[in-house]
């Protein structure tokens, strides 16, 4: 168990980002930073983005690191040193100690941060928590040193947060870094996307993906392949599975399916009512995601006659094409995921009883089925 329990910008059960070392397959994001670097390009915000668990919190670290360690690069002459050809900064290095334990000056990192009246973590990043960094700039001035700024995740911040964000890179202090991770940057202000540079990240193969998991540290016991089919490419996402045991959930799924068009009620009250256990949450968050995934490779299935790759389970195929046989049938799948996502996103603002909803949600998914072919 860590020692520091609220931690919104670390996967419970999976190493912080800031100790992942190595980046995997985002050789491109990686490459376009060093060039801005070695050419004097160097721009004061940067904007991380692509999906959720892809890597961009490690790639921020990564470039935090090499930043602090790194003289800047010489403008010429024959003793000019080399062009950096990598981000990687040798973990013995005095600056990836100060940045592991936490106690490098020269870097500050930003998420929700605590409600000191309720003790518990605030939903969004507050203006005050952005207000904060005048004074880390004041300082780690003195020193003339780059100073670098992990914003983590940049969706999460409030109005007020975001505006005051704005104004620090419209006026940028001297030798600073803004590192910005943002899962969905068009819900960002266009003034914040147009003063940062972009980098974008995109999601693992199976190869990749059984890479970075092997490098997480966490035990994995289920199927890459079907881990990368469920997490859409993302190891955040793959590491969330496993450790909740997701792929299990997403079979059981598929069984109850199975019984579709004339839904299971038992067996799907009995998924409801799991879901709704108390302190089960994240895993409830989860089944609804599942449930949007299975959604969308119906909707997929139809639209092309043919599966998504990768495949979960050598039954999924079958069942796939069983309830959508057509394309029609796979605009009906469409029209329901999104019909079912307003719903869900709904009855958790609103807190409605999570059996319930769940229960509503397969219900509604069971009407839209097409009937069983008839039997001979």
């Amino acid at each position: 168990m860590s020692d520091e329990p609220l931690q919104p910008d670390r996967l419970e059960g999976a190493p912080h980002p800031r100790q992942t070392l190595h980046l995997i397959g985002q050789d491109a994001a990686e490459a376009a930073f060093l060039e801005a670097f070695n050419t004097g390009k160097l721009h004061h915000g940067w904007l991380l983005t692509g999906p959720q668990g892809v890597g961009k919190a490690t790639l921020a670290w990564r470039i935090a690191r090499f930043l602090l360690a790194t003289p800047d690069p010489d403008d010429g002459g024959m003793f000019a040193p080399e062009p950096a050809t990598t981000l990687t900064i040798p973990d013995d290095h005095p600056v990836a100690h100060r940045v592991a334990s936490g106690g490098e000056p020269g870097l500050k990192s930003v998420t929700r941060s605590v409600n000191p009246d309720t003790k518990r973590l605030r939903q969004q990043i507050v203006v005050d928590d952005i207000r904060a960094l005048n004074g880390f700039f004041q300082m780690s001035s003195a020193d003339g040193g780059r100073r670098v700024v992990i914003i983590d995740a940049a969706d999460d911040m409030n109005v007020n947060a975001a505006n005051a964000l704005l104004k620090m890179l419209e006026e940028p202090p001297a030798r600073a870094t803004l590192l910005l991770l943002s899962h969905q940057p068009s819900a960002l202000l266009p003034t914040i996307r147009s003063r940062c540079r972009t980098l974008r990240l995109g999601t693992l193969g199976p190869d990749q993906m059984a890479q970075a998991l092997t490098q997480s540290g966490v035990e994995i016991t289920a199927d890459t392949n079907a881990l990368a089919a469920l997490s859409g490419g993302s190891v955040g996402a793959a590491l969330r599975l496993s450790l909740l045991d997701g792929t299990r959930m997403y079979a059981e799924l598929l069984s109850l399916m199975d019984t579709l068009p004339l839904l299971d009620r038992a067996r799907a009250l009995k998924l409801a009512e799991a879901a709704a256990a108390r302190g089960g949450e994240e895993k409830r968050d989860l089944l609804f995601s599942l449930i949007d995934l299975f959604l969308a490779r119906l909707a997929r299935t139809g639209a092309t006659g043919a599966p998504p790759e990768p495949r979960v389970s050598p039954k999924e195929p079958s069942l796939l094409m069983r309830l959508a046989p057509s394309p029609h049938q796979g605009r009906v799948w469409a029209d329901v995921q999104q019909r079912v996502s307003a719903r869900v996103q709904h009855g958790l603002a609103v807190n409605l009883d999570p059996a319930s909803l769940v229960l509503d949600t397969l219900l509604s998914i069971s009407e839209s089925a097409p009937s069983k072919a008839p039997t001979a």
